[in-house]
């Protein structure tokens, strides 16, 4: 049985809250704080919790305030961005397509940054700023293509699905071939940056992101009304004043624009698009998108992968990429399981 409390202010406005969904969003919110706090204090010299939290208060000594505030916290960051931005991404792209498979991974967005940032590497020897934005325009380029191909009278799910499915398989061959031509140092370059990591990772990477976090996610929760609203229907939603069509394409380009720049910043980081929506869904049990809680699954889970990575077998010594891959293989394919037994695939 679902608890709600109504919030009512002086000017007339209400707003219903689902006091399990604001429970699961603080917990994932302390979840990730912790894992980015722990994460922080691990590494070739090792801080403890307690003097990584005094540091980022501005307490901490001359050494632990650069390796904390110059060294690590740009990563980590970054890491909570990226994965805040591939959760709500994700979570837009399954309400969108009502389907839990309708994730960036399997529509082939992360494939397309992948193919522009090889063509940057591969073609032109190009700088990681060259490569970031060959990234950033082979995603909208994808992502672009697929709602072209994928349009007829409107975008629906499992049309867009199939689309992607097939645009993915081209882009994944396309990026195959541009390996294949590379000298070995280029292709090296490649591969690891296809892999998907927070290596290296400083604070000219974390602006960009922050700016278009501050920008995109207000835009999307104003507009998740909407959204909640299109899944009774694209008749009702009509009928109920939801202009449809505006709120899906507006929805999706801010989901490719999160998904291109988190893959632009950190490479591909595979399956946190598919599994933090469905992982809050199931945490809240709510119907709907779950956006907020999605946007904090996807941090908590990518500061944690990367924590456990470097815990596991040292700093940069296994992309985080690689852990979020195997995991989220695993999700899928019972996922799969689960979706055939139900009878919807």
């Amino acid at each position: 049985m679902r608890t709600n409390r109504v919030i009512r202010t002086p000017g007339g406005l209400s707003l219903r809250l689902d006091v399990r969904a604001v429970v699961v969003v603080a917990l994932l919110l302390l979840a990730a704080l912790a894992a980015s706090v722990l994460l922080i204090g691990t590494g070739d010299f090792p801080i403890p919790a307690s003097d990584v939290v005094r540091t980022l208060l501005g307490n901490g000594n001359a050494g632990q305030e650069f390796i904390v505030n110059e060294l690590r916290l740009p990563r980590v960051l970054v890491g909570l961005l990226v994965g805040a931005s591939l959760g709500l991404g994700g979570a837009l792209f399954q309400a969108v397509t009502r389907n839990p498979l309708g994730s960036p991974d399997v529509l082939g967005l992360g494939q397309g940054a992948t193919a522009g940032a090889l063509v940057m590497i591969v073609l032109f020897s190009g700088s990681a700023a060259q490569v970031t934005v060959g990234a950033l325009v082979g995603g909208l380029v994808t992502g672009l293509a697929i709602y072209l191909l994928a349009w007829k009278q409107g975008v629906h799910g499992y049309r867009l699905v199939l689309v992607g499915i097939g645009v993915s398989a081209i882009v994944t061959a396309i990026n195959g071939y541009l390996l294949t031509v590379s000298d070995i140092v280029d292709a090296a370059r490649a591969v690891v940056w296809m892999t998907g990591s927070l290596g290296g990772r400083d604070w000219d990477q974390v602006w960009p992101l922050l700016g278009l976090c501050a920008v995109l996610v207000p835009l999307v929760l104003v507009n998740a009304r909407g959204l909640r609203m299109t899944e009774m229907g694209d008749d009702v939603s009509n009928a109920l004043g939801v202009r449809v069509e505006r709120v899906r394409a507006l929805l999706m380009v801010a989901a490719v624009l999160l998904t291109a720049t988190a893959t632009a910043a950190a490479g591909p980081v595979g399956f946190v698009a598919l599994t933090a929506p469905q992982l809050a869904r199931r945490l809240t049990r709510s119907p709907g998108p779950n956006l907020l809680p999605s946007l904090c699954m996807g941090a908590a889970l990518l500061v944690t992968a990367d924590w456990a990575s470097q815990r596991a077998f040292g700093a940069d010594q296994l992309p985080v990429g690689v852990i979020t891959g195997v995991l989220g293989g695993v999700y899928l394919l019972w996922l799969l399981v689960t979706e055939r037994r139900a009878g919807r695939i």
